[in-house]
């Protein structure tokens, strides 16, 4: 790959910080708060968790699509089914009446890319529609088919993720999470992305190369090698390594995705060119 040799090299500087240890860790991000009134703001942490899994931007069962007039669309399954609870009146200790909540039914819902009819109203701020229309590398994002949104990021207790080949989606206002979000979703595209959940491999990649990635960038405090180095860390210490041996044991893996990103990127800015000047 053309950009190969540039992520290489910023990793070797990456490498040899979180050797000489003693890393900045940028500050705390700020949560994205989302101010619409889709359903799945007010469920529970579980059912949230559970969208979110599914790659979900907004989920509404069949009922509430229809009622912001978008219907789903014909042939499409159910993304997630979430747990609804099952309520009835009782008696309370003091003769008043209570609600119990005695059981919970499924509730089959649909994302928001499975229906089709009237435009939501802008689900985000002003600030926050400004940080994400801003995102660098946002078109090699959206070059590869993938919506880019905000969730509730105190409510959701995320700081982002990403559906594969489906979505991104940011619950802070932070870089370094949105290039380790486009970083899982480069090695997806190489075929990288093979292991199941939060594996230490996969967020290895995914946290080295965004750091990788924004020094490439010229965004060096924006990379946080120090918040980085305490994510690996992490990682590495529940799979009984040590965080270096992680980050070597990738490291091949991960220069191939920030190379994808850079390439994309410089091809798209080809193509832009091209189409200026005819």
């Amino acid at each position: 790959m053309k950009f190969y040799g540039t992520a290489e090299r910023a990793a070797s500087d990456i490498l040899a910080a979180f050797k000489a240890g003693n890393l900045p860790t940028a500050l705390a991000p700020l949560f994205i708060r989302r101010k619409d009134d889709r359903p799945s703001t007010r469920w529970s942490w579980g059912n949230q968790l559970i969208a979110a899994i599914h790659g979900c931007l907004d989920a509404r069962a069949f009922g509430q699509w229809l009622e912001v007039e978008r219907a789903v669309r014909k042939g499409e399954k159910a993304r997630a089914v979430i747990l609804a609870p099952c309520t009835r009146k009782v008696e309370g200790p003091y003769g008043e009446e209570r609600t119990a909540v005695y059981g919970f039914r499924g509730v089959c819902v649909f994302d928001v890319s499975q229906t089709d009819g009237a435009p939501l109203p802008q689900g985000v701020d002003d600030e926050t529609a400004e940080f994400l229309r801003n995102l660098p590398l946002r078109a090699v994002a959206e070059s590869w088919g993938l919506a880019i949104d905000a969730i509730d990021g105190k409510a959701c207790k995320a700081l982002g993720w990403y559906r594969h080949k489906q979505a991104i989606a940011l619950g802070v206002k932070n870089l370094s999470t949105w290039a380790h979000e486009l970083i899982h979703a480069a090695d997806d595209r190489l075929g990288g992305l093979v292991e199941r959940g939060q594996h230490w491999r996969s967020e290895t990649v995914a946290e080295l190369g965004g750091a990788i990635l924004l020094c490439c960038l010229g965004l060096s405090l924006e990379a946080d090698t120090g918040g980085a180095w305490d994510y690996i860390s992490r990682y590495a210490k529940d799979a009984e390594l040590e965080p270096i041996t992680a980050c070597m044991t990738v490291l091949k893996r991960t220069c191939d995705a920030v190379a994808l990103i850079l390439d994309t990127a410089e091809q798209l800015a080809g193509i832009k060119a091209e189409t200026v000047d005819a």
